[in-house]
Formats: C-alpha cells, sequence, structure tokens
C-alpha cells in the first residue's frame, strides 16, 4: 500500500496530473462554491503534508442537517493516507450538495502526521465511535451516515458498529469505497511469503510499523473475528463499491459484503455500468463515476445518472 502511494506521488512529478470538474447535479449548490478534485495525485499532493487540516467542505460545526439530508456524513480515510489527502473531491462535492460533511484523522501518533490509519483497528474504532457522538453532539442528528475509503470503509467501521455496544442506533449508512472487508492478499504478495516462509517475520516488521497493515491481510485474526457471525449488523444500509482493477485489495470480490438479518446490502462494481472507467484503488475515491454510486446511496430516492467515461488510474477522467 506504501509503494502505490508514493508511486503516486513520482507520477505526478512526472507531470501525470490535472483537475477535472463534475457537473453541479443542482442550482442551489454550484461546484464554484467549492472545487471538487478528481485526480488522486493531485488531491494526495495538496493535501498530504496538510494531515490536520480538514479537507475543503469538511468540519464546519455550525452546520445543522437540512430536511433534504437529515443525517450528516463522517468520511473515514483509508491505510497510509489522512483526511485531507483522501477526501478532497468527496468533501466538497457532498457539501456542496447540502450535506454536514466531517472528517477525522485517526490511527497515528500524531494530527498532523501524513501518514495515518496504520494504528491497531480496535484503538481506531474506538476513535470513530468518539468523533461519532462527537458529530452527534454538534449538529443534533441522531444518526449519521459513514462514508469509508479502502481500511476506513469496510473493516474499520465495521469493526466500530459490532463491537461498540453504543454504536447501535447511530448509523444508518456505511458506504465503502474499495474496502478491504475481508482481507487482501496484496496481490499474491501474502501467499508468495507463507510459501517462502517469510511472511511471519515480514508481519513482525510491518505490525511494529502498523498493525493495521497485519490486520487487513487476508485471514489475518482480525479478519476472522470481525467476520464471525456475519458481515453486517442489524438495521445498517451497508453499499460497496469497487473496481475489478483494484490492485491494493485482491481479489477485489473481496469488498463484497453478504447481508445478515435486518441490514441491507448493495454490493457495486463500476465497470458493470462503465467499462470505460479503469480506476485503481486510489483514484477510485477521487472518481466521478465512483463518487456519483455515493450521492445514490446517500440519497436513493432521488437517484442521478451515473456517468460513463474514461477513468485513469491515479490521475482521474480524460477529456
Amino acid at each position: 500500500m506504501r509503494r502505490k502511494i508514493f508511486g503516486a506521488l513520482a507520477a505526478s512529478t512526472l507531470g501525470i496530473s490535472g483537475l477535472v470538474a463534475l457537473g453541479a447535479p443542482n442550482a442551489t449548490a454550484t461546484e464554484s462554491e467549492r472545487p471538487v478534485e478528481h485526480n488522486f495525485t493531485s488531491g494526495f499532493l495538496n493535501g498530504f503534508f496538510k494531515a490536520d487540516q480538514a479537507p475543503p467542505g469538511a468540519n464546519d460545526w455550525s452546520c445543522r442537517p437540512s430536511a433534504e439530508h437529515p443525517r450528516p456524513v463522517v468520511l473515514i480515510h483509508g491505510t497510509l493516507e489522512n483526511m485531507n489527502d483522501n477526501w478532497r473531491g468527496a468533501a466538497p462535492l457532498l457539501a456542496n450538495n447540502g450535506y454536514c460533511v466531517y472528517a477525522f484523522g485517526y490511527g497515528a501518533d500524531s494530527a498532523s502526521n501524513p501518514v495515518q490509519g496504520t494504528g491497531a483497528m480496535a484503538d481506531s474504532a474506538a476513535q470513530l465511535g468518539t468523533f461519532v457522538d462527537k458529530v452527534r453532539a454538534a449538529t443534533g442528528a441522531a444518526e449519521v451516515d459513514l462514508v469509508g475509503h479502502s481500511q476506513g470503509g469496510g473493516p474499520l467501521p465495521r469493526s466500530y458498529l459490532k463491537n461498540d455496544p453504543g454504536a447501535a442506533g447511530k448509523v444508518d449508512k456505511l458506504i465503502g469505497i474499495t474496502p478491504s472487508n475481508h482481507g487482501t492478499t496484496l496481490s499474491g504478495i501474502t501467499q508468495l511469503g507463507a510459501a517462502l516462509h517469510v511472511l511471519e517475520p515480514a508481519n513482525d516488521l510491518l505490525t511494529k510499523i502498523g498493525p493495521a497493515l497485519v490486520e487487513q491481510e487476508i485471514g489475518s485474526d482480525f479478519n476472522q473475528r470481525l467476520d464471525a457471525g456475519g458481515d453486517t449488523v442489524p438495521g445498517v444500509d451497508y453499499t460497496v463499491i469497487a473496481t475489478k482493477y483494484d490492485e491494493v485489495v485482491t481479489p477485489y470480490t473481496n469488498s463484497f459484503l453478504t447481508a445478515g438479518p435486518g441490514a441491507t446490502v448493495t454490493n457495486i462494481r463500476v465497470q458493470d455500468a462503465c467499462a470505460k472507467d479503469l480506476t485503481d484503488h486510489l483514484e477510485a475515491a477521487y472518481d466521478p463515476i465512483v463518487l456519483t454510486y455515493v450521492l445514490n446511496a446517500l440519497d436513493p430516492a432521488h437517484p442521478r445518472p451515473v456517468p460513463c467515461r474514461t477513468v485513469l488510474p491515479l490521475t482521474g477522467p480524460v477529456g
């Protein structure tokens, strides 16, 4: 995962970057109010060293949810990312559409550390619970909706929902963008390591760097405990948005969930609606097609047409 992120940085240094705007979905909240980034590389570079700053459109603590959008949206960044470099697309887009939007950092030794989301997920889930309560108290909303990327869209919020007794009734929707729900082989690296008998010592080192890295490996003790008893909890509506070109969560189908009693699950593969969308794991959080699915999952009563255009890994839409 670290290699992919810094690979994006190198790609941008070579000049592969750009800013593409998604057409404003309504007349009352135009995108010109807050520019929306659709290029992961640009968003990453602009937010990486400002980890303790909220992305544009997020963390207006005076915001009050409207009748149209009564639940605040909490954005949960992914592993080795931070709230600013992960959400410079989704945060302004949601704010432009009238949502109260909030983001936070977790799983790091300090809020200013640009590399976050590496701490033990049980501790990070507790941080999520504290932040959800803060948002509910500030807005007066009984429930929030969660939108997350990678770890932040899957095992972390699922751990919070399953293991925090206070989580019941506080979350209506969980929307995961390329979530690592059932672990990853890291494009076969974990199996190769096991075959060569080097996985265990490698994991000992990774645990020192960040326990969440090992916890997201396929078959990890954390994953087995999380999946025991089913993927979902009652009362929550789950949406999973995956791409078949995901090079971090492998196989990409490990993102998908199965609904248990009292829950609903919608599993989406973006290429089923648009074969031209070549988005990878990192670009997915900036992809205008993915973000349209996010808007539709948050407000299913007013669905938008899902656009279809060429989207490239790391750098976003073409043309």
